[in-house]
């Protein structure tokens, strides 16, 4: 069931659970996730970053609209980080159900004033919109993007923000990076933060860079607001590093180098979306 982020994570913020965000960047993963989710009985989000549109094409997110329409589970079909609105209203016309536009590292009112027009052109065409406020920082392998300095969500401005722009979602920063964290660093969630903001706004908050970040924490965090957690890295990382070992015993052919990766990259999925709480929640939907 092919849906839009609005829809999706209303349900979620009601019921208090998170729904995984899963970067797709081959059909490898989007089969994967898929067959995970409708296993466990999960909404899913697949997501595509600019820099992975590129490389897999138009078609792939009409592959992806595909395999989202046949779903026995919530599907949405999202793009991440768009930074224009003409990059936006192309992935509206490609087939995205739900967009992000991040102006993040534009001053506050530029900001509101991007979002808020993106978000009427994308309201008009049934799609939803993330926006982000403050910056998530950089780890390490991230083509993500990110700040080298994490520049906290202010409560005050998120607040006004929502307002102003009618946005559907909001990517806050409470102390993750995009990417995989270096040996010795942990990052850890401003959870006090989080419980403001989710006082003021009433919109679900989504949380950026959730590889790499304890259990405990994020299991915290969508208990006050988060109802959208990205997960990129954690799940790639247990697909390459499976597939380098088949590599060395000598498989040469797809059928033989993917089967173990992938069952590596689902016991990862598998992992967030019982730590999310989202198993079983499809039958939420209508």
């Amino acid at each position: 069931m092919l849906i839009n982020m609005k829809n999706l994570l209303s349900v979620a913020k009601n019921n208090k659970f998170g729904v995984g965000a899963f970067n797709i960047a081959s059909a490898e993963f989007a089969r994967l996730v898929i067959e995970v989710a409708e296993e466990l009985k999960s909404p899913v989000i697949l997501e595509v970053h600019p820099v992975e549109h590129d490389f897999v094409g138009d078609a792939f997110i009409v592959y992806l609209r595909e395999l989202g329409a046949k779903a026995s589970v919530p599907v949405v079909i999202h793009q991440d980080h768009g930074q224009s609105l003409e990059h936006n209203i192309k992935a509206i016309q490609t087939g995205y159900t739900s967009v992000m536009i991040d102006a993040s590292l534009l001053p506050f009112e530029e900001n509101i004033a991007l979002t808020r027009k993106m978000t009427e052109i994308a309201h008009a065409a049934d799609v939803s919109v993330e926006a982000e406020l403050g910056t998530i920082g950089v780890a390490e392998g991230s083509a993500e993007g990110g700040h080298s300095e994490i520049l906290f969500t202010d409560p005050d401005q998120a607040e006004r923000f929502v307002k102003e722009t009618g946005v559907d979602t909001l990517a806050v920063a409470i102390g993750t990076s995009h990417g995989l964290y270096p040996a010795g660093k942990q990052p850890k969630l401003d959870i006090p933060r989080l419980k403001e903001i989710a006082a003021r706004v009433d919109i679900p908050l989504v949380l950026h860079g959730g590889s790499g970040n304890k259990d405990s924490e994020v299991a915290e965090a969508i208990e006050h607001g988060v109802s959208k957690i990205n997960i990129s890295s954690d799940m790639k990382k247990a697909f390459f590093v499976m597939l380098e070992e088949e590599i060395k015993r000598g498989g040469h052919e797809p059928s033989e180098l993917f089967l173990k990766p992938i069952a590596a990259a689902k016991e990862v999925v598998a992992h967030k979306m019982r730590l999310f709480s989202s198993v079983g929640k499809a039958e939420l939907y209508g």
